[in-house]
């Protein structure tokens, strides 16, 4: 169901909905907010929910388990530091909470799932489930093991998994939203309405005078703050990346061509691909008595009749050769004619006989054309060990005391020095300083001090960024001579804002006592422009700022809004149109689907709130910080 609110909250409704809802959400979460977190509960527990205690073994596990599953989603590594940062311990202990606290609800209510249900649920789940549509025991074993379960832990875990999605059903199954409701956010969402509309460009203001010296200053002394200066920091910084180590020149061009070989479908191109059917049969005899059939004359279709399967039974679909799981069959797949079967192949799960359709041959870059691409690449995966003896020489001569920019040299590097550098990666003049994975390096300057022994920095390609910190700038105020210039600027540009907002107002004024829009328009030579398809979702040519001004103001009367950039815009909204409500349209069924859901998230979200409170929830805070690499628990 979360995971609907996920989908949901990427369009309309979920962002118009949501926005309530999120503020139900945060009383489940008031478990790191109160005075609960304590000491008593030992290091080797991290939380109590009820009379159920979360282990920092269970915890780790579960921890690695999604950071894991992060990083595959990802394909890229992720720092326990940079998990933390966007809060993935609590959200894991949030979860273990929150499933602790709906097991002991189930064991109260006293809720069971039978041997012979949980095994028909994992059987028919389509996670499971192989290229022929039926349970893959081979596919069952090898994501059981990526996600760190055997059997017997699976099955206990997922009968927990389906008694709480049990009690989820009864308290929030079937919910449907009022008719009412489902229409107000159709009128909502549909609205259309037509407005004229003109610019006020800079002209339109007048001339804008300097001003007096004390005024400036007394205008600069009541913003000062933005443009304060930053802190700056003087960095010595080395990266040696496989990137920065790579030497193409090194690789033949046999090396390159056996590599383009190897990944050519993939990469250069489209691979070869194949309209495939299958049937499988439990012994060879079967197989070979079918083949003989097909032979004779027989269609493929009729023995998949004979066998009560339909097409989508045996539809393979198209597919490339390495989208085939079993080798044997893709094997068999593409040396067959299309058009024709193969022989009776043995498979993991029987005997199968495979059709080819249409063939659609493989389409590929040559390698001329590439060369140079697949060289670098494979220049690059060989320099990521010539990285690690760097690391290690320079880590060596580091540890004996020498500073990195000595120690880089024994090397055969180099140091960068950056003479000022802010939080944001910029310099004293507001350019991007050029950084090797800026983010991570950024975060860990200004997290160091002068003197400090930094550990390098691992980058996303295996390499490593080491730094050190020459000396500091703390931040301060900037005084007015500093930043004239810009001042006048942001002053010049204040004064435009508000003169062109009291002329569109002026003219507003006009246009309701009965100027026509047109005579307005020209008055400050204007053009008049129509925009006839204006929704709440936006409108071309319109800012969202324009939008939402246009639906706050009546129909026959006019209005104004800001621009874009410095200017102004004078609008008329001219007439407001509904298309009616037919509530067994599939637009309004998709509505009341995702209220639905949204209804059920609410209510199994103060559900668990009032669970847990009544069970009551302890946090072992430093236990929490252990875990995680942090200081001592206590």
């Amino acid at each position: 169901m979360l995971e609907g609110m996920r989908r949901g909250a990427q369009n309309w409704l979920g962002k118009t909905v949501l926005t309530i809802l999120f503020g139900t959400m945060i009383i489940s979460f008031t478990i790191w907010g109160v005075g609960d977190v304590f000491r008593g509960i030992g290091v080797s527990n991290i939380a109590e929910v009820g009379s159920t205690n979360i282990s920092t073994v269970d915890f780790r596990s579960a921890y690695q388990t999604q950071l894991q599953n992060l990083q595959r989603q990802a394909r890229r590594a992720i720092t326990n530091e940079q998990a933390r940062a966007y809060g993935l311990d609590r959200q894991v202990l949030g979860r273990m909470i929150a499933d602790a606290a709906l097991d002991q609800k189930v064991a109260e209510l006293r809720l069971a799932m039978s041997d012979e249900d949980i095994a028909r649920a994992i059987l028919e789940d389509p996670t499971f489930k192989g290229p022929d549509g039926r349970f893959d025991r081979g596919r069952f074993n090898d994501i059981l093991r990526d996600n760190g379960f055997n059997e017997m832990s699976f099955v206990r875990d997922q009968r927990r998994v389906y008694l709480r999605r049990e009690l989820g059903d009864a308290l929030s199954g079937n919910i449907r939203p009022p008719e009412a409701t489902v229409e107000a956010i159709h009128h909502f969402a549909n609205e259309t309405r037509s407005t004229d509309y003109f610019v006020l460009t800079e002209a339109a203001a007048g001339e804008i005078a300097q001003p007096a010296p004390a005024d400036l200053q007394s205008w600069f002394d009541a913003r000062k703050a933005n443009w304060r200066a930053p802190e700056y920091r003087k960095v010595v910084t080395l990266a040696v990346t496989p990137l920065t180590l790579a030497d193409p020149a090194q690789v033949s061009d046999a090396e390159a061509r056996t590599q383009y070989d190897r990944i050519k479908g993939d990469r250069f191109g489209q691979a070869e691909t194949r309209e495939l059917q299958q049937i499988v049969f439990s012994t060879e005899d079967e197989a070979k008595a079918a083949a003989e059939k097909i032979k004779g004359g027989a269609a493929f279709a009729d023995i998949a009749k004979e066998r009560n399967l339909a097409d989508a039974d045996i539809d393979l679909g198209t597919v490339t050769r390495p989208a085939i799981a079993d080798p044997a069959v893709a094997e068999a797949a593409f040396t067959t004619v299309s058009g024709e079967v193969s022989a009776p192949v043995k498979t993991r799960f029987g005997f199968a006989l495979v059709r080819v359709g249409a063939v659609k041959a493989a389409n590929v870059r040559a390698y001329e054309e590439v060369a140079d691409g697949v060289k670098r690449e494979l220049a690059v995966s060989r320099a990521r060990s010539r990285a690690q003896q760097v690391r290690d020489k320079i880590e060596d001569e580091r540890s004996s005391g020498k500073p990195l920019a000595e120690a880089a040299k024994i090397a055969g590097f180099d140091v960068t020095i950056i003479d000022a550098i802010d939080q944001t990666g910029l310099d004293k003049k507001g350019n991007k300083v050029v950084l090797t994975e800026a983010e991570s390096v950024l975060r860990a300057i200004f997290a160091s001090d002068i003197g400090v022994d930094n550990e390098p920095v691992t980058t996303r390609d295996n390499g490593y960024v080491w730094f050190e910190i020459a000396a500091t700038e703390p931040a301060h105020e900037r005084n007015l001579d500093e930043v004239k210039d810009e001042v006048l600027k942001a002053w010049r540009d204040d004064e435009l804002r508000r003169a062109l907002a009291s002329k569109a107002a002026d003219l507003v004024k006009a246009i309701e006592g009965g100027q026509s829009f047109e005579d307005a328009a020209k008055a400050v030579g204007g053009e008049v422009k129509t925009s006839s398809t204006v929704k709440r979702g936006g409108a071309e040519g319109l800012s969202p700022g324009l939008v939402a001004q246009v639906f706050n103001t009546q129909v026959g009367k006019a209005g104004s809004a800001a621009g874009d950039g410095l200017t102004r815009v004078v609008f008329q909204v001219n007439d407001s149109v509904v298309p009616p409500f037919e509530a067994d349209s599939d637009e309004a069924k998709s509505i009341a689907g995702q209220l639905a859901t949204t209804y059920s998230d609410d209510i199994l979200t103060q559900y668990l709130a009032k669970v847990q409170s009544d069970l009551g929830v302890k946090i072992n805070a430093g236990a929490l910080n252990l875990a995680m690499g942090g200081g001592d628990a206590y």
